[in-house]
C-alpha cells in the first residue's frame, strides 16, 4: 500500500515511546518501507557502565539488543504506521515478542554504533526484522532477528 503522507526522520524519533536514560537512538540515517539505518553513541556516563564491569566498562548485551530493537524495529514500525501515527497524533504501543542475537565484539563507552535493519515481514501489526550493529571501524558487533508487535490505538 502506497502512502502519500510523508514523515521525516526527526518526527520518527519524536514519536518513540522512550526518553533518556532509556532512549538509544541519536539519528535515523535512512528509512524506507523495507528497512532503516540509524545510529547511537554510548556516552561514558551512562547508568549501566557503573557496575558492568568493575574498572573495565562494557556495554551490556541487553542494552545492545534494546538499541537494535529501538532503531531496527520501533523506528521502522512507526514509519510503516505513519498514516495512523500522524493523523491521530498518538504514540505507538510496542511489545517485543522475540529476539535471537549473536554477539561478536564488545562496545565500549563513547563508541558510536550503526544499526541496519531489513524488514522480513509486517503483518497483523507484527514486525519481524533482520538486524545488525556495526561500529565505526565497520566491524560487526552483533546481529540477529527481532520481532515485535506495534499498534497505534
Amino acid at each position: 500500500m502506497f502512502s502519500l503522507i510523508k514523515m521525516n526522520k526527526k518526527q520518527i524519533i519524536e514519536k518513540l515511546p522512550y526518553t533518556a536514560p532509556f532512549l538509544f537512538v541519536n539519528e535515523v540515517l535512512e528509512i524506507s518501507e523495507n528497512g532503516v539505518t540509524g545510529s547511537y553513541i554510548f556516552k561514558d556516563d551512562a547508568f549501566f557502565y557503573k557496575g558492568h564491569f568493575k574498572d573495565n566498562p562494557v556495554t551490556p548485551g541487553v542494552i545492545l539488543t534494546e538499541t537494535m530493537a529501538q532503531i531496527g524495529v520501533v523506528c521502522l514500525g512507526i514509519y510503516l504506521l505513519k498514516d495512523t501515527v500522524l493523523t491521530t497524533g498518538k504514540y505507538p504501543k510496542i511489545a517485543l515478542t522475540s529476539n535471537q542475537i549473536d554477539f561478536y565484539i564488545p562496545v565500549l563507552p563513547n563508541e558510536k554504533v550503526t544499526v541496519i535493519s531489513e524488514k522480513q515481514y509486517f503483518r497483523f501489526n507484527k514486525l519481524k526484522c533482520k538486524v545488525k550493529m556495526i561500529n565505526e571501524k565497520n566491524e560487526l558487533v552483533c546481529r540477529g532477528v527481532i520481532s515485535g508487535m506495534i499498534a497505534v490505538k
